[in-house]
């Protein structure tokens, strides 16, 4: 077992990139760091949110990636350079999770105070979405495997599938009697699981809706 040793508070947030050969963390110290994580180099220290970064996600082609931030922001960084490339702003409240799409053009955030989920144009920087419905923050946020729907996770224990490119509401689904922590798609994108506090996870049917 390797220990990645550089933050000096909670880690809230991991992801490695596609091809493995980085490693992105995020902390409570309010930095991003890119690691090599077969020698353990810290790669770059990225200092830039003015608060605990929540978590951290690659682009599908591994050339940037993106963190989100209890400042309320999302931040675009360049794996290459260790640059900050673009400052997402919008959410009213902490960002809890951060997402891209499977093409790269498109990164989800979950919001808390607001209590919705923004969509975001990587080229342009612009909110280009703003999917409103749950009635507590959010906690969670995936995309299908072909990108057409997005499904989001909330401490008013729901998960709530979206439509991407109109932002519709697909459907509602009451997941437990505590909140929505973690959500990932099946790699067809037929089912959906879901992680509450209560200590359950639950499978749901996108094909027959249950």
């Amino acid at each position: 077992m390797d220990v990645l040793v550089g933050h000096n508070d909670w880690v809230h947030g991991v992801a490695y990139s596609p091809d493995g050969r980085k490693l992105a963390s995020g902390s409570a110290d309010e930095t991003v760091v890119l690691w090599n994580p077969s020698t353990g180099e810290k790669l770059f220290e990225l200092k830039g949110h003015a608060d605990e970064v929540t978590s951290v996600a690659f682009s599908p082609d591994g050339k940037t990636f993106v963190s989100g931030s209890k400042d309320k922001t999302v931040k675009l960084w360049g794996v290459r350079t260790g640059k900050e490339i673009t400052t997402f702003k919008g959410h009213t409240g902490e960002v809890n999770s951060v997402a891209f799409g499977p093409d790269g053009t498109t990164v989800a955030s979950a919001g808390t105070q607001d209590q919705s989920v923004k969509l975001w144009s990587v080229s342009s920087g612009e909110n280009i979405a703003t999917l409103v419905g749950h009635k507590s923050y959010v906690n969670t946020v995936a995309f299908s495997p072909d990108g057409t729907k997005l499904a989001s996770g909330s401490m008013d224990n729901t998960v709530k599938l979206w439509e991407v490119s109109t932002g519709t509401n697909l459907a509602t689904f009451r997941a437990t009697n505590h909140w929505v922590k973690a959500l990932t798609f099946s790699p067809d994108g037929s089912n959906l699981a879901s992680a509450s506090l209560e200590g359950t996870i639950l499978l749901w049917d996108l094909k027959q809706g249950d």
